[in-house]
């Protein structure tokens, strides 16, 4: 396969409304957001993307195409292919700073963007890059050594949490396995670097919803820096790191009551 026939995998969903690009976390896949896609397709279109190296995604052999901007331009490829004029942006975790970095890129494209707890995206970079130095490494070695089976159980696969649905559980540890060693290393070293947003989080210019798992103590200290985002609400929710699959129903709501709010309002730049 060429870099140009290399293409994030991408399951495209009926819906009614506008279209919606959906981006797991690391160690995440597609399956992630099955106990969403309903309640969403009454507002949106959903499209659920998988990074590089994850489920059914390639594992691109040039490092630059795991790098943050690489994503925003695949994103956007979709969404010139999809036809569709404005998007939404819909991320969990590293998804939702992969998120961030489109719209960003992309404003007048972006409709608005639904987020859930994410430190890549909302640390100050200094210490992120510090932590990415140490942690991140180490997994990326540890990967490549002894193959994607290591990471299982690691805390760091949202997959494993008993929180999340029997049926969505089964599922994301089938998916697990079609996971890449050289992608998903790749995705720690690469992605990761460079992934928070910064000072760049006042220039975010669409409605931005916060779906905050209120019982991830070590994303709480972050708020202050997510509301430097202008337009932004938070939904408290009673959850952890993987929000959306761990109160599906609270999740449901609260994202479904924004994307209808902002429903006709095209915003202008």
């Amino acid at each position: 396969m060429t870099a140009d026939e290399e293409r994030l995998h991408a399951v495209v969903h009926d819906g009614d409304g506008p279209l919606a690009l959906l981006v797991h976390g690391a160690l995440g896949s597609r399956s992630y957001w099955d106990d969403n896609i309903g309640a969403l397709q009454a507002v949106c279109r959903p499209v659920v993307m998988e990074l590089w190296g994850h489920g059914r995604s390639p594992s691109p052999a040039e490092p630059e195409r795991y790098r943050p901007h690489s994503y925003v331009t695949e994103f956007e490829q979709l969404r010139v292919e999809l036809d569709a004029e404005q998007i939404w942006m819909i991320g969990q975790s590293l998804g939702a700073a992969l998120a961030l970095h489109y719209v960003l890129a992309y404003p007048a494209h972006v409709i608005g963007a639904v987020l859930t707890n994410s430190s890549s995206a909302f640390s100050e970079p200094a210490v992120w890059a510090e932590r990415t130095e140490t942690l991140v490494e180490e997994r990326a070695l540890e990967v490549e050594a002894h193959g994607i089976e290591v990471l299982r159980d690691s805390w760091i696969n949202p997959g494993r949490s008993k929180r999340i649905s029997p049926a969505v559980r089964a599922r994301l540890a089938g998916e697990f396995s079609e996971h890449d060693a050289t992608g998903l290393a790749n995705s720690f070293r690469l992605t990761n670097t460079g992934i928070p947003l910064g000072e760049r989080l006042a220039e975010v210019a669409v409605p931005v919803l916060l779906t905050n798992g209120t019982e991830e103590g070590r994303f709480q200290h972050l708020l202050p820096r997510a509301r430097q985002i202008p337009d932004l609400q938070i939904a408290d929710l009673p959850a952890s790191h993987a929000v959306n699959a761990q109160d599906p129903a609270g999740w449901n709501d609260a994202v479904t009551r924004f994307i209808r709010q902002h429903a006709h309002t095209p915003h202008a730049h």
